[in-house]
């Protein structure tokens, strides 16, 4: 598969379906059961864990921007809805994912994350750049941009 599709699964039959990242905005239909695909779920952030990471940060098709963060850091708390608003805007192109760092360690220690929040820009499964602190909307939008 290429940049220019994704595979979403029909909640309905569970059949996985390639969608044209061109045709997201037509409302797809599982070419099975004809039920609507949920496309929600391309409009909010994902969590992700130790678990699942590998596979839903490096192994995605889109380019990722994770947020590496906990619940007890104000400056996490204030890129949330920043974060909210961008998965919405971006919804199909680029996939948002959210990592607890005290919930999830491991992944902490792996990639030697000592301040919060720390965002990784990945693009085709490789950490294309990593941006340190609560930057404002308009920053996090021209990084993306770099890997859009």
């Amino acid at each position: 598969m290429n940049n220019s599709s994704l595979v979403l699964t029909c909640s309905t039959c569970k059949t996985k379906n390639r969608v044209p990242v061109s045709r997201m905005d037509e409302t797809p239909k599982c070419g099975k059961c004809g039920k609507v695909l949920p496309l929600e779920l391309l409009s909010r952030p994902v969590n992700v864990s130790d678990s699942n990471f590998d596979k839903e940060v490096f192994g995605s098709t889109l380019p990722v921007l994770v947020d590496c963060w906990a619940p007890w850091c104000g400056p996490c708390r204030a890129v949330g809805p920043v974060l909210e608003e961008l998965a919405l805007k971006y919804k199909g192109r680029l996939k948002i994912a959210k990592l607890n760092v005290d919930e999830n360690p491991q992944i902490g220690s792996r990639y030697s994350i000592s301040s919060i929040p720390t965002l990784f820009l990945v693009k085709n499964g490789r950490i294309f750049d990593t941006l340190m602190g609560a930057l404002p909307k308009e920053q996090l939008e021209s990084q993306i941009a770099r890997i859009l």
